[in-house]
């Protein structure tokens, strides 16, 4: 996924400029910088919309809500819109509407976040993203491989008055899995890898 180049010379941006650029392309912006989003591919989208379906059954009628990109998430907004980090997690769970609530974007750490690795999801930004996903102290966090079928749990564990750190766990080839931020729900990952 190579850096998308917006002016000339210019190497940092921020969410204000990222909002005037062409709406046909999809990008992230991390630390400034701008990023390519490629379409995803079929795999992808059945992962993402399998999810989306057990996630929105889930939480009818709870408190928290579950989204699919393309979202805006401004994990750590500023009011002058100077801010330069802006990602679109494939799902995300938010529990607070407040940050929700200027209709335009997810304003602050959602409680969960789930990628979808894909072709033009490199290493590099999946690495900045974590390393963003937990200073903005974002709950939970999976990665899901569609080609090997493993999935990164990252659970958020914080100590009060010391920075949070993830306990992370690979999980290989699995049929359910827990959500630790939501008590009772159960993901059935055996219906997601027979979807595709």
């Amino acid at each position: 996924m190579p850096a998308l180049k917006k002016e000339e010379g210019k190497n940092h941006y921020t969410y204000a400029e990222y909002l005037s650029w062409d709406t046909d392309k999809r990008c992230e912006l991390i630390n400034g910088e701008a990023w390519m989003m490629a379409a995803p591919s079929v795999a992808h989208q059945t992962i993402s919309r399998e999810l989306l379906g057990q996630f929105w059954n889930f939480l009818k009628g709870k408190p928290c809500e579950v989204f699919a990109a393309p979202l805006d998430v401004r994990l750590f907004p500023k009011d002058d819109d100077s801010d330069d980090t802006v990602v679109q997690p494939d799902i995300l769970v938010v529990c607070d509407k407040s940050k929700i609530a200027d209709n335009r974007a997810c304003r602050g750490a959602p409680d969960m976040v789930i990628e979808i690795r894909s072709p033009s999801n490199t290493e590099t930004p999946l690495f900045l993203k974590f390393s963003k996903y937990l200073r903005a102290e974002v709950r939970e966090y999976w990665l899901i491989d569609p080609e090997t079928r493993d999935i990164q749990v990252h659970i958020l564990e914080k100590k009060e008055g010391s920075p949070g750190h993830y306990i992370s766990t690979i999980c290989g080839t699995i049929k359910t899995l827990e959500v630790s931020i939501l008590p009772g729900m159960i993901v059935d990952f055996s219906s997601i890898w027979n979807a595709f």
